[in-house]
C-alpha cells in the first residue's frame, strides 16, 4: 500500500555517516514533535536527482526555515558513504540538508514507494518524491508519476503548497 496525506510515516532507522562512522537515526525521533520535509530520490548522482531535485531544497532551505520547518532530509536507497560524498558534492551537507541512507529500502518498502528499473541497475530504489510532516503525520505529498522528472517534488512546487 502507497502512503498518503493524513498518513504517519512509517517506523524506520535510516543510516548517516558520522564522525566515528555510520549512525543509526531512527525517523521518529527525527520527526516526533517537529516539522520536517523529506524527499526521496532514485539514487545518488543519478542525473535527475543531482542536477536538479537536491540543488531546488538547497535553493528553498531558507524559505523552508521561514515557514517554520525544522529540517530537510533527503533519503536515498544508497550506503551512508555515498550519500555523505554526494552531499558534500552538491552543496547540500554545507546547506543544512540532511542526508539519509535507506540502505536496505526497508523504509522506501514501508512507505510502498519502491521501484526496480534493471536497465538502468537500478533495484528496489525509491520513486521520486517530497513530503511535509508534522509530527510524523504527512501534511503534503507530491509524488512524480516518472523517476526523471522533478516537477512537483521539486523544493519550490512544495514550499508553495505549505
Amino acid at each position: 500500500m502507497t502512503i498518503s496525506t493524513g498518513d504517519t510515516l512509517p517506523e524506520a532507522t535510516l543510516i548517516k555517516l558520522g564522525e566515528k562512522g555510520p549512525e543509526q537515526v531512527s525517523l521518529q525521533a527525527l520527526t516526533k514533535g517537529r516539522k520536517v520535509v523529506l524527499f526521496a530520490v532514485p539514487g545518488a548522482f543519478t542525473p535527475t536527482c543531482h542536477s536538479a531535485h537536491v540543488p531546488s531544497f538547497i535553493r528553498t532551505k531558507d524559505q523552508f526555515t521561514a515557514k517554520g520547518v525544522d529540517e530537510i532530509i533527503c533519503v536515498s536507497v544508497n550506503d551512508p558513504f555515498v550519500m555523505k560524498a554526494w552531499g558534500e558534492s552538491t552543496g547540500a551537507n554545507a546547506a543544512g540538508l540532511t542526508m539519509l541512507a535507506d540502505a536496505d529500502s526497508s523504509f522506501t518498502k514501508a512507505m510502498g514507494l519502491d521501484f526496480t528499473a534493471p536497465p538502468a541497475g537500478l533495484h528496489a530504489r525509491s520513486k521520486r518524491y517530497a513530503l511535509y510532516a508534522e509530527d510524523g503525520v504527512i501534511k503534503q505529498l507530491h509524488l512524480e508519476e516518472a523517476p526523471g522528472t522533478c516537477e512537483i517534488s521539486g523544493g519550490e512546487s512544495l514550499l508553495a503548497a505549505i
